[in-house]
């Protein structure tokens, strides 16, 4: 990031942070209603939606080398879904289901959910120790 970008991003930030800050004032000595902290919540979540999907996006573009990798990565974690989702069963009966208010594609999903968790906990694990002992090595 250039020195430029890095201190207009700097103000930018303690302008959001000014007017949270006085809106937060402001609502606390009853000048303003709650709406408005919530209409400026929406926004502030809209707005680092937009930039955390906008900034990844103006990077792969402005460095096509990396998005190999990037895409590699991308495709790594759909396989990784994939298995996830073959390995969930549905371990409920129809009553069960009934009483949980839920369906066999939804239980099967969350299981997915939770399968593709523990993978990706048990390949953060892998990789810590793999770093560990390659430290050793070097």
């Amino acid at each position: 990031m250039t020195v430029l970008a890095s201190k207009i991003l700097r103000i930018f930030l303690a302008v959001l942070l000014a007017i949270s800050a006085l809106l937060a004032v402001l609502f606390y000595v009853d000048l303003i209603s709650d709406d408005v902290l919530i209409y400026w919540g929406y926004f502030l979540v809209i707005f680092t939606a937009v930039i955390s999907v906008l900034f990844p996006l103006v990077s792969l573009f402005l460095n096509p080398k990396n998005s190999i990798k990037i895409f590699i990565a991308i495709g790594l974690m759909v396989v990784v879904a994939i298995i996830a989702y073959s390995l969930s069963q549905v371990n409920f009966t129809d009553i069960q289901l009934e009483k949980l208010d839920t369906t066999a594609t939804t239980a099967k999903y969350f299981g997915a959910g939770l399968i593709f968790t523990y993978i990706l906990a048990g390949l953060a694990v892998l990789s810590i120790i793999y770093a560990s002992i390659s430290k050793i090595f070097k």
